[in-house]
């Protein structure tokens, strides 16, 4: 059992979390949160909280931990960090007049590799078929023939055998 965390309540701000834990357009992982910092204010154990919440003990902890280090706004989810594109409107013009205009089939893969090395741009093969479909553009992609592979001497047997029948 580690440290006890105790956190005490005013009645008003008892008050604000029953009403948060009761509210219609709260997430349900604040309310939870609110719910554990009222069980700590009535004397309730962490180990406790955590068999009756169905948490780990550790995250009852810093849901505490966080109530007495933010208040009432350490209940709710930090932003995520959203990842800005790397790519941009004319880079996709690029792809589009490489896929229309040139003779030779891409993949995926190569298209990637070929924006990485003319245009410094940084992207997933996924995350491009996804652009590219949602702009309406198909494309072919390219498949290894085996035409290198085959035996002459076994193919002209296979032929002869298709000429007979």
């Amino acid at each position: 059992m580690g440290a006890r965390i105790r956190v005490f309540l005013t009645d008003e701000e008892d008050r604000t979390l029953k009403e948060l834990r009761q509210g219609i357009n709260v997430p349900q992982r604040v309310k939870d949160r609110a719910e554990a910092v009222r069980l700590s204010a009535q004397g309730w154990y962490v180990e406790r909280i955590a068999r009756y919440l169905g948490w780990h003990v550790t995250t009852v902890r810093e849901a505490l931990s966080r109530w007495k280090k933010k208040g009432l706004g350490g209940l709710w989810d930090l932003d995520k960090p959203k990842k800005q594109c790397n790519w941009s409107e004319e880079d996709m013009v690029c792809v589009e007049k490489w896929l229309k205009e040139e003779q030779r089939t891409y993949n995926a893969k190569q298209l990637v590799l070929r924006l990485k090395e003319e245009r410094n741009v940084d992207i997933t093969e996924g995350h491009l078929r996804r652009i590219l479909k949602a702009r309406g553009i198909c494309w072919k992609r390219s498949r290894s023939s085996h035409k290198a592979k085959q035996k002459e001497d076994l193919k002209a047997i296979k032929q002869a055998d298709l000429d007979m029948l």
